[in-house]
């Protein structure tokens, strides 16, 4: 009878399906890069078949990697249900929960809605992982993605969460120095802040998809934050969410009548994820929260 996998080989595949990157799961486990390496190839050797393939963006899971991150998920939730038993701690929610989402949204409103949710069920313990991309195209490693966009998926159950807006903003003090367009052929004249468009996955949220004109100069950053910081110092227009500058003194729209763009924001999640309650809690706590705050996704 052939010997199962080691389920400990199982669980570091499960940390590489979240983080991407054996150095950063190195790290995460306290063990070296080659100590994971070496755990993955014995472990592809004990299913017949590679677990994961190189991509730009890290290593992603094979049709078998996949298979086998379901095991290990499978192995993760028994063993988080053991030690709740162990622990003799009772609550209607406890273990863990992983949200994938994007930076600027994740923290002004997945953040806070999920840490209300923890405030009321104390252990709930939550992973919130920063990604500014397409819908996964197996979702393994996370339980819940909070996705920009469109969403293309015949596999999952995607939420409709809400719409906010991508508008021009300058610095007052940017304003000032070099004055203002007056129709959007006269962005090309200024500076241009936006993502790097080589490395975007979503294409509506990049210069290029805005049918702008090309800049006079550009400042591109991976980081929604790094953006609003760098029209804030004087880089020049920025392509940003409204709901983190529509209300802060530091910036100014730019053609506020003329060019905007209305995005919207989905939860996706796999059927079997959609069967947790943990999950369903995520899910209407965030809808919680865009009901609270769509005064501000409005503005």
């Amino acid at each position: 009878m052939a010997r199962l996998p080691s389920p400990d080989d199982l669980l570091i595949l499960l940390t590489v399906a979240r983080l991407g990157r054996f150095n950063a799961v190195a790290e995460s486990l306290g063990t070296t890069h080659t100590t994971i390496s070496r755990r993955i190839l014995a472990l592809d050797r004990q299913l017949g078949g590679r677990t994961l393939e190189r991509s730009p963006h890290g290593w992603e899971l094979t049709e078998l990697g996949a298979s086998a991150v379901a095991a290990a998920e499978a192995i993760e939730e028994t063993l988080g249900s053991l030690a709740g038993t162990i622990g003799q701690e009772r609550d209607a929610l406890s273990g863990m929960v992983r949200i994938s989402t994007s930076d600027g949204f994740g923290a002004e409103f997945v953040a806070p809605a999920l840490v209300r949710l923890q405030q009321r069920h104390p252990l709930l313990n939550i992973e919130m992982l920063s990604a500014t991309r397409k819908v996964s195209r197996n979702r393994s490693g996370v339980d819940l993605e909070v996705v920009v966009g469109g969403t293309d998926v015949s596999n999952a159950q995607t939420i409709f969460l809400t719409n906010y807006y991508l508008r021009l903003y300058a610095s007052p003090a940017y304003a000032a120095r070099h004055g203002l367009p007056e129709t959007p052929d006269g962005v090309g004249q200024h500076g241009f802040v936006s993502y790097v468009e080589s490395a975007l996955q979503v294409a509506e949220l990049g210069h290029r998809s805005s049918q702008l004109p090309a800049p006079k100069s550009s400042f591109q950053a991976t980081s929604i934050f790094a953006q609003v910081e760098a029209v804030r110092r004087g880089a020049g227009i920025g392509l940003l969410p409204n709901f983190m500058v529509a209300r802060d003194s530091g910036f100014v729209p730019v053609l506020p009548h003329d060019f905007e763009r209305q995005l919207p924001i989905w939860a996706v999640a796999r059927p079997e994820s959609m069967r947790s309650a943990r999950v369903q809690a995520v899910i209407a706590a965030l809808k919680e929260e865009v009901a609270a705050r769509q005064d501000l996704l409005a503005a």
